[in-house]
């Protein structure tokens, strides 16, 4: 991105926690950058301020995991500090997490380098709603309880967020990749490999129609 250049060019950021720091009068001196872009800025950071678990253990790059395993480590533990204090058998627990991811987390979490850049970003203002999660007793009572899915393709009526959002909600889980142990694919256009190897296994196949068929007949509202 031109602007991150600029930024680091003029020595404005250093590290991730910097963008977070940045003033107008520094932004806005940057070279094509009118105040009010400047402002534009200042003030989208400060909405990403306020983010959620998921989608800040994402932003860690940590390797194999992607926004779906983000999720499923954030709906597990429910707490950021949990996550970085659990061991690997712990870790093994999560929907979508193997040993390779788990041994990534331990690695990542372990590195003193990487611990600094999540303090200062929480110092900077970065801040999520956390909460307990779901117990198994309250878990097992939801219509999709059990229920494996994976989502794939584009959805035109509404967000892939917001299907895994309503997916999890009644229960079901949501992984990222189609196995014998997937209970349904949720295809929307473009949908590629996944769908076809859904085919192959066997796997129940719901359209964007369908699930949100699914969604009415479970009594969700707004759909």
């Amino acid at each position: 991105d031109k602007l991150v250049e600029l930024l680091v060019d003029a020595d404005l950021i250093n590290s991730f926690d910097d963008l977070f720091h940045l003033q107008l009068t520094d932004v806005a001196n940057l070279e094509r950058m009118a105040e009010k872009s400047a402002q534009n800025l200042l003030d989208a950071l400060e909405v990403a301020k306020t983010t959620t678990l998921g989608r800040f253990l994402y932003s860690l790059g940590i390797r194999e995991v992607g926004v779906t395993t983000a999720q499923n480590l954030a709906d597990h533990f429910g707490f950021l500090q949990r996550i970085q204090d659990a061991d690997e058998e712990t870790l093994l627990a999560v929907p979508d997490v193997g040993e390779i991811v788990a041994k990534h987390l331990l690695s990542f979490f372990s590195e003193p380098h990487n611990q600094s850049i999540i303090e200062q970003l929480i110092k900077a203002g970065l801040t999520w709603p956390e909460s307990e999660p779901v117990s198994a007793a309250e878990s097992a009572e939801l219509p999709l309880a059990g229920k494996v899915y994976v989502i794939t393709g584009t959805l035109s009526e509404m967000g892939r967020d917001d299907a895994k959002s309503y997916l999890q909600a009644l229960g079901g889980k949501v992984t990222g990749s189609v196995s014998a142990k997937t209970d349904c694919l949720l295809a929307g256009e473009k949908a590629g490999s996944k769908l076809t190897k859904a085919q192959g296994l066997g796997i129940e196949i719901l359209d964007e129609a369908g699930f949100i068929e699914l969604l009415r007949h479970l009594g969700v509202e707004g759909v």
